[in-house]
């Protein structure tokens, strides 16, 4: 069974990764991952694709409630309009499986294999 069946897709970008703009109005920019949304393959990034948003003054409970007024934010990326920053160059993502020791609950050892990012460009582990 693939990820996709299950309705859950994989992406090679993650949440504090840093990323550059490839493309949109903010093309050049770099910042780093806030969130990931996996359902929509988009991703929210510090700086970037900025956005007005008008909000409600709300009055719940006295001082609880906030204050209304025009807020700015970042509005979600598509995954296809950044790349992620590995060293100071951008690169493309590959996956190696890596062999690794593992620890049982009752202290023996045994080995295993992990699937790791690398940087496609030099090869070296993101």
């Amino acid at each position: 069974m693939t990820d996709h069946s299950k309705g859950k897709k994989s992406l090679n970008i993650k949440k504090g990764d840093t990323v550059k703009v490839i493309a949109g109005k903010d093309k050049g920019a770099e910042g780093k991952v806030i969130s990931v949304l996996r359902d929509s393959d988009r991703v929210i990034v510090e700086g970037v694709n900025l956005v007005k948003r008008h909000t409600k003054v709300l009055q719940q409970g006295g001082r609880a409630g906030n204050t209304g007024g025009i807020i700015t934010q970042e509005a979600a990326i598509h995954v296809s309009n950044v790349m992620l920053v590995a060293g100071k160059d951008t690169t493309r993502v590959g996956f190696k499986r890596v062999g690794v020791e593992k620890r049982r609950p009752d202290g023996s050892t045994y080995s295993a294999e992990r699937s790791v990012r690398v940087s496609r460009k030099t090869g070296e582990e993101i």
